[in-house]
């Protein structure tokens, strides 16, 4: 495609002479042509000839290693903001995901910016395990003469909040870096803090010169688009045309297949992104809030607690927050006891100040509280095949503790309180680490028990599109057969199209025994490593906490029975599938 040409025609240059300015100004950044008119203009203040003295000539840009791990896409997204403005800075970036990382090189670095999530109970994410644990191992190389700086992103609701980005942090320093700036542990409200701390980071790690010296060398073989711009994510708003429960009435779960209808059309979703909703509180659950604190008069606060404030999650950094605003006592002894993260589990908000009353107000509730945050949700559909829909499968989650009945906040708004032609917020989140095949000739195994089939219906539905000649095999497990066989009759079509070369199935409620997808997989071993060995990708979706690692422990086993390994030389087996992304985990 043609540029657009930039300089007019009645410019004061010949046509020659006006191609070759359009070729340079055509393809520069806004700071590199904001460089070239100060330099025009001190040219022209100094009469139109050079400075008596020759001009230093550009500063190299200064490399810098952006490093990031990330299970959610947050990381890689701050990553990806990192680089945009170490750029205008003077440096020059490289975004490296840990699951890419080799140590030898990263010795080599002299500045660098890690950002990390912690996943779970503290754990780093699953496409960042073999890098930490090398970094974390006797083996890692010193980092003598390096500069670093740290930000973690974590979940105050967990226990070990941001630990794998506190842990890099002391790491760094003990193989001998420096550290820049100081390490920031953000919740999951992080957008604007995060933004401060990139800029105190760029500013610590720049070299000291840079700062009286605004010359940055300018590349313009870096072409004329923005490399970093990304498609608007901006939420929109989007009408229910579809609420179906998938389980049975005689179930004991509810899993809710969601249909979204966008008035302005789908946004450019792939098989394997997520959507996020921003979900309303309990509406009972806010009254009692609103009873317990004094405060069932305040209307603006009743509809902040709705629908703007995170009023379940409990965790030490919410207790602490109650005691500075209220300094109830007993509180205050909790926290002193050692004992506040025993107190905290299982219990909500509600509990807390149930437990210790104590005069609130509504500036008391908005420092205890958060921001609600979106729930994301994979998307179970291809829009080659549903147009400007998405689908969704959301299974709402009810449970009782400490005597009180609990509910998902997301996944309960939906199920009881929306409805065919209800409104919805939602959010695109891009996923391009769980991606099908380039090739469509190749081979899919998917692994995806209860809610994590919604990717793989995603992953049939666009093969189907795609008329791909590569065979499809599906591991899907639930409790019941009868009960709670997700979209049964769609996987029996999709085998006779032969969108879905075979399926396996594991029902663990159905026998005395229980089998599970992971059961399974070692019972078609040898066939699951053929197909691997053939050039198969294995694709992972669901429970993060047991099932991902029961099936990964699964595959191990399955290539050390199948292929006579050791289990080091099964491990590393299933490692080289990790490292050349044909083994993808998408896990909550």
């Amino acid at each position: 495609m043609s540029r657009q040409a930039l300089l007019p025609r009645t410019a004061p240059f010949g046509d020659t002479e006006r191609a070759s300015l359009d070729a340079v100004l055509g393809t520069a950044t806004p700071i590199q042509r904001a460089w070239l008119a100060g330099f025009l203009a001190g040219l022209d203040a100094a009469g139109g000839q050079p400075a008596s003295a020759p001009a230093a000539p550009p500063k190299a840009a200064e490399p810098l290693a952006i490093v990031y791990a990330s299970e959610s896409g947050n990381s890689e997204k701050l990553a990806g903001d990192v680089a945009k403005l170490a750029r205008k800075s003077g440096f020059k970036p490289k975004v490296i995901d840990f699951a890419d990382l080799e140590l030898a090189n990263l010795a080599k670095e002299k500045r660098i910016v890690a950002i990390a999530a912690t996943w779970g109970e503290g754990e780093p994410p699953a496409r960042a395990v073999r890098a930490y644990n090398e970094l974390m191992g006797d083996g890692a190389p010193r980092l003598d003469g390096a500069e670093f700086s740290v930000l973690a992103l974590g979940d105050t609701s967990y226990a070990e909040f941001c630990a794998i980005g506190k842990a890099l942090d002391e790491r760094f320093e003990a193989l001998g870096a420096k550290r820049a700036f100081e390490r920031a542990d953000l919740d999951l409200d992080f957008d604007k803090p995060a933004a401060e701390w990139i800029k105190g980071a760029l500013k610590a790690l720049a070299p000291p010169a840079a700062a009286a010296d605004n010359v940055v060398a300018v590349d313009f073989a870096r072409g004329g688009h923005d490399e970093d711009a990304e498609p608007s994510r901006d939420p929109v708003v989007v009408e229910v045309v579809d609420h179906v429960n998938l389980n049975s009435s005689r179930s004991d779960k509810e899993t809710i297949h969601l249909a979204l209808a966008f008035e302005d059309g789908a946004p450019a979703y792939e098989p394997g992104d997520s959507l996020e909703i921003y979900p309303e509180n309990d509406p009972q659950l806010v009254e009692d809030i609103l009873k317990a604190a004094g405060l069932t008069g305040d209307e603006a606060l009743r509809r902040a607690l709705l629908a703007e404030r995170d009023i379940t999650t409990l965790s030490a950094t919410t207790v602490e927050r109650f005691v500075k605003a209220t300094g109830h006592e007993e509180a205050k002894r909790l926290i002193e006891s050692g004992e506040v993260r025993a107190w905290i589990e299982g219990r909500h908000l509600i509990d807390l100040i149930e437990t210790y009353p104590a005069k609130l107000t509504a500036e008391h509730l908005n420092a205890v509280t958060r921001p609600l945050p979106p729930r994301a949700y994979s998307i179970a559909s291809s829009r080659k095949e549903v147009g400007d829909e998405v689908h969704l499968v959301i299974a709402a989650v009810r449970y009782e503790t400490h005597g009180r009945s609990r509910s998902g906040v997301a996944s309960v708004h939906v199920a009881d309180r929306i409805r065919n032609g209800a409104k919805l917020r939602v959010k695109l989140k891009p996923n391009r680490h769980f991606r099908l095949p380039a090739d469509p000739a190749t081979d899919i195994i998917m692994v995806g028990p209860g809610t994590g089939v919604a990717p793989f219906r995603a992953f049939v539905q666009e093969r189907r599109a795609a008329e791909a000649p590569g065979r499809s095999w599906l591991f899907f497990g639930d409790r019941h057969f009868t009960h709670d066989f997700l979209y049964q009759l769609e996987w029996q079509d999709a085998l006779e199209d032969r969108s879905l070369t075979q399926i396996d199935v594991a029902f663990s409620r159905d026998q005395p025994e229980k089998i599970y997808v992971q059961d399974r997989l070692f019972e078609r071993r040898r066939e699951l490593v053929e197909w691997l060995d053939a050039g198969a990708h294995l694709y992972v979706c669901g429970d993060a906490k047991n099932m991902a690692k029961d099936v990964r422990a699964a595959v191990v086993r399955s290539y050390a029975d199948v292929k006579g390994l050791s289990d080091a030389e099964a491990e590393a087996a299933v490692a080289g599938l990790e490292r050349a992304q044909r083994y993808q985990q998408d896990v909550y």
